[in-house]
C-alpha cells in the first residue's frame, strides 16, 4: 500500500478528521518508524510483525584458484 492510499483509507474511515491532519499523523508515525530503525531499534506492529535492521561485518574470503583475498 502506498502512503497516499493509506491516507485516503484512514480519511474515509474517520470522516471527522481533516485530510491534512491525517497526513500529519501518518507522516509522524512513519517518521518515528524510520528514526527507530535508523537507531537500530526494533519496530513492532501488532498483528503484523517485528522489523529490525542488522549490521553484519564484512566477510573476508579467498579465491580458491588464485589464493587472493576477497572482500
Amino acid at each position: 500500500m502506498l502512503k497516499p492510499e493509506l491516507i485516503k483509507l484512514i480519511s474515509d474511515r474517520n470522516p471527522h478528521l481533516y485530510q491534512r491532519d491525517v497526513e500529519n499523523i501518518v507522516n509522524a508515525i512513519l517518521g518515528e518508524i524510520i528514526a527507530a530503525m535508523a537507531r537500530g531499534d526494533r519496530v513492532e506492529l501488532r498483528d503484523f510483525g517485528v522489523f529490525s535492521v542488522r549490521q553484519w561485518p564484512s566477510r573476508i574470503g579467498r579465491n580458491q584458484i588464485l589464493g587472493a583475498r576477497l572482500l
